[in-house]
Formats: C-alpha cells, sequence, structure tokens
C-alpha cells in the first residue's frame, strides 16, 4: 500500500465534501454537518503517527453531545488496530463500511465531447433541484447538502447528464493539487443500465485529464455491486484503503 498517496487521497475527500463547522482536537479533525451524512458528522483521523484514541473520547463525546449529534469515529484502514480495540473495549458500534478507489490519469484518457452531458464550476438551482429529485432528498437534507457543496473551497466540476432536456444523472469532481475527487454519482432509478453512468464520469474524467489532475479517487459502499462494477470498468481498480464508522451507545 502506498501509504502517503492514501494520506493525501484522505485530505482531498475531506476537501470535496466539507463540513459547515470542524474543530481540531489533537490528532483529530471533529466534523459537524448539521447531521447529514457520517463522513462530515464524525471524528477523522489528520495523520498516521495515530496510536491512541481513548485519551480524548470524554472531550470528543462532549463536544458532540453539545451539537444535540452522537459520538462517531470514522476509523480508517490505515490507524493501527490498538485504536480499533479501545473503541472495541467501550462498545462503540460498527456500521456502514466503505472503501477508497483510485485510478491514474493521462491526459489523453478520456478525449472527445459528450453532447448531452455539461459541466459548471458552481451547482445552480437546476442541478441541485435534480440531485435532490434522484436522491429523494428530504427538505432539511436538500437545505444542508446545497450549503455543503456551497462551501467547497477547491476548483469543482459539477456534471449533469440530461435526457430530453431533463437532467438524470450528476456528480462533481473536485480539484485538489494533481488529484481529482468524484463525488455525488447518481443515476434516475428508471435509467439505469443503460450506460448513464460511464458516460457521466468519462466527461468528468476527461474534464479534470484537461485541467491537469494525473490522478482520479472517490470512495464508494463497500457493498454497492452496482456502483463498484461501474467503476471498476472506469479503471478504478486500484483500493488504497477502507474505512467504516464507529457509534457509541446511547447512555
Amino acid at each position: 500500500m502506498d501509504h502517503v498517496l492514501a494520506w493525501q487521497v484522505e485530505q482531498a475527500c475531506h476537501n470535496a465534501w466539507p463540513s459547515l463547522r470542524s474543530a481540531l482536537m489533537g490528532d483529530w479533525l471533529l466534523r459537524f454537518g448539521d447531521g447529514v451524512s457520517r463522513r462530515i458528522n464524525s471524528a477523522n483521523p489528520l495523520h498516521p503517527g495515530i496510536t491512541t484514541i481513548a485519551p480524548q473520547l470524554g472531550a470528543f463525546d462532549r463536544l458532540y453531545q453539545a451539537q444535540a449529534q452522537p459520538l462517531i469515529v470514522r476509523l480508517v484502514s490505515l490507524l493501527p488496530a490498538q485504536v480499533e480495540r479501545e473503541l472495541d473495549a467501550r462498545g462503540f458500534m460498527a456500521e456502514g463500511e466503505a472503501c477508497t478507489l483510485y485510478r491514474d490519469l493521462a491526459p489523453d484518457s478520456f478525449a472527445g465531447a459528450t453532447p448531452d452531458v455539461t459541466i459548471a464550476p458552481r451547482a445552480d438551482a437546476e442541478w441541485l433541484a435534480a440531485i435532490t429529485r434522484l436522491q429523494a432528498q428530504s427538505s432539511t437534507h436538500a437545505s444542508v447538502y446545497a450549503r455543503v457543496v456551497g462551501a467547497i473551497a477547491l476548483p469543482t466540476g459539477f456534471v449533469a447528464l440530461r435526457n430530453d432536456g431533463r437532467i438524470v444523472a450528476t456528480a462533481y469532481g473536485v480539484l485538489h493539487g494533481d488529484l481529482v475527487v468524484i463525488e455525488s454519482v447518481v443515476v434516475d432509478e428508471a435509467l439505469r443500465g443503460h450506460g448513464l453512468g460511464k458516460r457521466l464520469m468519462t466527461a468528468l474524467l476527461g474534464w479534470a485529464a484537461a485541467q491537469g489532475a494525473t490522478g482520479a479517487c472517490l470512495q464508494v459502499v463497500t457493498d454497492n455491486t452496482a456502483g463498484r462494477a461501474l467503476y471498476a470498468g472506469l479503471g478504478f481498480d486500484r483500493e488504497l484503503y477502507r474505512y467504516h464508522f464507529r457509534r457509541a451507545r446511547t447512555k
């Protein structure tokens, strides 16, 4: 495993899905996103030198309680087993495993225009309305999602694929140095299996390569069979690391 690349990707993924509020506490980044998405409502490790979490759990718990949220630790497989043993000993429940995939990009990897795909630097009202519909987001979720993507500080491409003028697939990519992080890949459920996801991703990867990206990464739920098949077909055949969440038991 390339640990240097893995930690670069980990940092890039934080920037591509930013929290609305955060706090640095020792070796950990505590993220708060108003309850939407465990990734931005959890304690996250910052570097490979971490060997323990036990001494900080009390302070973490108090901060999350103040936000009326449970304490969730995002445990990446790059950390030593001792951290997981400490959480096991305190009854933290495991949930939601995902894997981080990577592929190299060459400048001409995905040449050629895709007429039914547009890429914009910001998420406009039409794009946000489309992903709200495609993900069946509640009004609260949609509001938080819009604030999160609006908080991205790095160059971003919001991708839309249209069918008869209507957006039927979305994604976005965030440029972090020479990496592009891919997020929010969604295809209309009624149109899945027709290659729309591949066309959408091909356009996004071509855009990223044209912007100078030499590598692409994404994170996908481990048991998302269809998503992993799509990404494997696009060359994402290198798994860098996994993560899962540990949730504190309610008192």
